[in-house]
């Protein structure tokens, strides 16, 4: 097995377990909704899963380093694999044991996630392989992966049903461990530490990079803004306008795949083009886009082609978010702390997740879907618009070079390129 196959099974690993979660975080919420018929009760299963995800992400790399990332990586597909199987059973076991579930799900799939893209870098370098040209590569892929797997999650959930769909995203964890532990080298990413260092003192690193790094932080707060709404509207303002106007869950598919579609269109112009833009002008400029406009037309409209339309620009906005803050992870932190700070980063950028679930189905119950639409619209607005303004009175104070002097762009030491980053 050649290092650049080695990178192949890898990077395909991860993609195939995106493909399963893009399923089944349409189809457990849709069977709690069909189960139970309460939106309080969707967003708590969604928040059951999200909160676990983000103190595994943050808390688990120091461990990972310890014990192995590839073997952190296959007992992590292995033990999700088998809590799905157990998902798929709980309309016999009751909504308590659903939630024990997902929280364990929850865990396994946050610190499996970091490490699979701690790995890249390493396995990237073997390979022979720009991590510039990984960046683009992934990014592309990633979003078409999401694309595949809200249509197809949708159309599963219609044809199957919500368990059978389930059952699908437990297969494809499986494969993933099987990939991982028979095409990836034991020496691809980093060995288990022989003299470990203390877990307080390695975590208590992490995060005083983070705080000293403005920019990154300021990436992350807006990043974890806008994931505490997109988790709102996937786990239960979109399956409730769904219903209500559709009738159909087809039409999830439909609606998350367009803001796929858009992101994937936007991923293409920003590999295309990004080099040429001013980096923190252009990441504040795609979370405006990609988080209020959605929220908006989803409160003023009952017409699925300008919802459709809509969200598929937003989609083009959200593009840029993330491979920006890729970069930012993969070029400015050191590399002995890469681990632990992409993972306290991902805690960070998705810390927004299980509030916005809960808030999500808490706000659709109390005010109802439009006004709960709109609240949150004025919300992610504010958000947005606050690092937006900041960037534009810089611009006016001191007009930068577009593309040497943002407030994304590392330090003349050590510049790297990364691939993508979370959120």
């Amino acid at each position: 097995m050649t290092p650049r196959r080695e990178l192949v099974a890898l990077v395909g690993a991860d993609l195939l377990s995106n493909l399963g979660s893009r399923i089944s975080i349409l189809a457990i919420p849709w069977l709690v909704l069909e189960t139970t018929g309460s939106p309080a009760k969707m967003g708590l299963v969604a928040a059951a899963e999200t909160l676990p995800y983000l103190l595994s992400s943050g808390l688990g790399p120091p461990l990972a380093d310890r014990i192995g990332l590839r073997r952190t990586s296959i007992l992590a597909d292995l033990g999700s694999a088998a809590l799905m199987v157990a998902v798929a059973l709980t309309p016999w076991l009751g909504f308590g044991a659903l939630l024990i579930l997902v929280a364990l799900v929850g865990t396994l799939r946050g610190v499996g996630d970091r490490v699979k893209h701690v790995m890249f870098r390493p396995a990237a370098e073997a390979a022979g392989v720009r991590l510039i040209r990984l960046t683009s590569v992934y990014d592309g892929l990633s979003r078409l992966t999401t694309l595949l797997g809200a249509s197809v999650g949708g159309l599963l959930i219609w044809w199957l049903g919500a368990t059978l769909a389930i059952l699908v995203d437990a297969v494809t964890f499986a494969v993933c461990a099987l990939l991982i532990s028979t095409l990836v080298r034991r020496s691809t990413g980093r060995p288990a530490s022989s003299t470990p260092e203390r877990y307080s003192r390695a975590l208590a690193d992490g995060l005083r990079y983070l705080r000293q790094d403005r920019a990154v932080l300021t990436m992350l707060l807006v990043i974890s803004a806008l994931n505490m709404v997109v988790n709102a509207s996937v786990a239960v303002y979109i399956p409730l306008w769904v219903a209500e106007v559709w009738g159909n869950p087809a039409g999830l598919g439909l609606v998350l795949g367009a803001f796929t579609a858009g992101s994937l269109l936007g991923n293409v112009l920003f590999t295309s083009f990004g080099s040429r833009l001013r980096r923190d002008l252009t990441f504040a400029i795609g979370a405006a886009v990609s988080g209020p406009p959605r929220l908006l037309v989803l409160a003023l409209s009952d017409n699925i082609t300008v919802v459709v339309v809509v969200t598929f620009v937003s989609g083009i906005g959200i593009a840029v978010v993330n491979p920006l803050l890729g970069v930012a992870l993969y070029e400015r932190p050191p590399a002995e702390l890469q681990a632990r700070v992409i993972g306290l980063a991902g805690a960070l950028a998705f810390a927004g997740l299980p509030l916005g679930a809960l808030l999500g189905g808490a706000s659709a119950t109390t005010l109802g879907l439009e006004s709960a639409l709109l609240t949150a619209a004025l919300f992610i607005f504010t958000a947005t618009a606050v690092p937006l303004a900041a960037v534009l009175r810089r611009m006016r104070a001191e007009p930068p070079d577009p593309v040497v002097r943002t407030t994304v762009d590392p330090s003349p030491a050590g510049r790297r390129s990364a691939p993508r980053g979370p959120g």
